[in-house]
């Protein structure tokens, strides 16, 4: 335990952060869930609860709950699944062509 009294109240502010950061955590996993099994029982309001966990999982970055690139894809996973039931093909990036450069004789 702390004794001195900066570590005590150090103490006290970690422990409600742990709290709040757990009820996050929690609420991600329902939302990410409900999506999963949307897709399997191809729920009609399949959008708004992918909506629900877009939104749960970008205020879950944005305090730092979880780190964004996490967020980002699990945000990819779950728009694959959902255009895997839709059949929308994913769009995919193109890889950008690079020019070789070539050195100049002398």
């Amino acid at each position: 335990m702390p004794i001195i009294k900066s570590a005590k109240k150090a103490l006290r502010v970690s422990i409600r952060k742990h709290e709040i950061n757990d009820a996050t955590r929690a609420k991600i996993k329902s939302a990410v869930k409900g999506v999963k099994v949307g897709t399997k029982s191809n729920d009609k309001n399949i959008d708004e609860l992918l909506s629900k966990a877009y939104r749960e999982l970008d205020i879950a970055s944005k305090k730092n709950v979880i780190h964004k690139n996490k967020a980002s894809r699990l945000k990819s996973r779950l728009a694959k699944s959902i255009a895997k039931i839709a059949d929308v093909p994913v769009e995919k990036k193109a890889k950008k062509s690079v020019a070789k450069k070539t050195t100049k004789k002398k």
